[in-house]
């Protein structure tokens, strides 16, 4: 009778697996079908299009399951040996396909949110910030609801264990799961979960934003939910965790406008004209296009040990066109430098006569633009200096952006 009813036992599972290979390879056959006739649909919608190609592999994987699910209790008999340990292997393979379906779809309604308010490419209009802010935060948020699911779905999965039933039904059930978050929120990982969440919706950076910390600088390429993308400006890439940028400062550079101002900074002698190098340094800022316009000022900021400190101050759109602009700058003020030999910081044991000083003092034209101060001596300088006072406040103070001259 025992070999009679184990033989019995192995004809049923071959006759089921049978059945089961059969069903798998007609869900797969229709899968595929369905997939074409998206992708046919996916031409005329956008919807249909994302959803054909980010659901694909999770409607195969939840159809093939579902049919050998189907084929396994129409074949078989329940009160097979094996039959327990296979439903319970299908259902825990269907929760998890139907967690890979549902987070799929999250990922459509990303894509979908992108492309209606965030699409079009990364520039510096004020248009261009709001949309690196909403992707910022749809991507950070995707990320938070596809965590949430895979936790539901692995929830839902040990819950078909009678170990794990009690505790998981206790867990949903209780209000007591609120304090075992806020209790685990303290440790490193769900801290920077939180603090991935606090810089999506603070817009204290955004995906594009050009920052400067650690002694580097460069531009935000990746916001997760732990940790910070930074593509620096050497091709490197610097990974810090979210916590950093809720916690310690760092400049943005691109927060409100991209516009920064950028010394280059040179010596010479005492006997040098000024306005003969305001004149040059005009010259090479008319001549230069990074340079936007806004600011071009030549000051002395020191003058000891038989030397003068000469400070350019020079404006650009951006970080990348600034720094290449004063390099052209200094390079420009080294070349005048060579060609102007007196100008060249050296020692000395007696005086310079009168007549070299005066040949070196050659006053520019009427047309300059540099001038010999920032904040005081010209209309747009005192433009300047009123953006820094209190008592005056006006618009003007976009000129300066908020930035020291230091």
């Amino acid at each position: 009778m025992t070999d009679n009813t184990e033989f019995d036992s192995a004809t049923g599972f071959a006759v089921t697996a049978a059945w089961v290979a059969g069903a798998v390879v007609i869900a797969y056959g229709l899968s595929f079908a369905l997939s074409r006739l998206l992708v046919r649909l996916g031409r005329r919608s956008r919807l249909i299009r994302d959803v054909g190609q980010l659901t694909r592999n999770a409607v195969r994987a939840a159809l093939v399951v579902i049919a050998a699910s189907v084929a396994v209790r129409r074949t078989s008999d329940a009160q097979a040996s094996w039959r327990g340990e296979v439903d319970h292997a299908l259902l825990i393979a269907l929760i998890a396909t139907f967690t890979w379906v549902l987070a799929s779809l999250v990922t459509v309604a990303e894509r979908q949110v992108i492309e209606r308010f965030a699409g079009g490419d990364e520039g510096l209009t004020d248009a261009d910030r709001h949309r690196r802010k909403i992707r910022t935060q749809v991507t950070v948020l995707r990320r938070l609801v596809i965590a949430i699911v895979v936790v539901l779905g692995s929830a839902a999965a040990l819950m078909t264990f009678p170990s794990f039933s009690d505790i998981g039904k206790t867990l949903f059930a209780s209000a007591g799961v609120l304090s075992v978050v806020a209790g685990l929120a303290a440790q490193t990982s769900l801290g920077a979960a939180f603090a991935g969440i606090q810089i999506a919706f603070s817009n204290a950076i955004r995906v594009g934003d050009v920052v400067v910390l650690e002694d580097e600088w460069g531009r935000i390429e990746e916001i997760t939910l732990t940790y910070v993308v930074i593509h620096l400006w050497d091709e490197r890439r610097l990974v810090l965790p979210s916590t950093y940028f809720t916690t310690k400062p760092f400049q943005n550079w691109t927060r409100n406008a991209t516009e920064l101002l950028g010394t280059a900074e040179v010596d010479v002698d005492f006997t040098v004209g000024f306005e003969t190098m305001r004149a040059e340094l005009d010259r090479l800022l008319r001549e230069n296009p990074l340079w936007d316009g806004r600011v071009g000022v030549l000051q002395v900021t020191d003058a000891v040990d038989g030397r003068v400190r000469v400070r350019m101050l020079v404006s650009a759109a951006n970080a990348g066109a600034l720094f290449d602009l004063r390099c052209d700058v200094r390079e420009g003020m080294v070349k005048w430098l060579q060609t102007n030999p007196g100008a060249l910081p050296r020692g000395r044991i007696d005086g310079v006569g009168d007549d070299q000083v005066r040949s070196q003092a050659v006053v520019a034209g009427p047309t300059q633009q540099a001038d010999s101060a920032l904040f005081s001596g010209s209309p747009q300088a005192e433009r300047r200096g009123r953006a820094f006072d209190d008592s005056e406040r006006t618009d003007d103070s976009s000129l300066v952006r908020g930035r020291s001259p230091a």
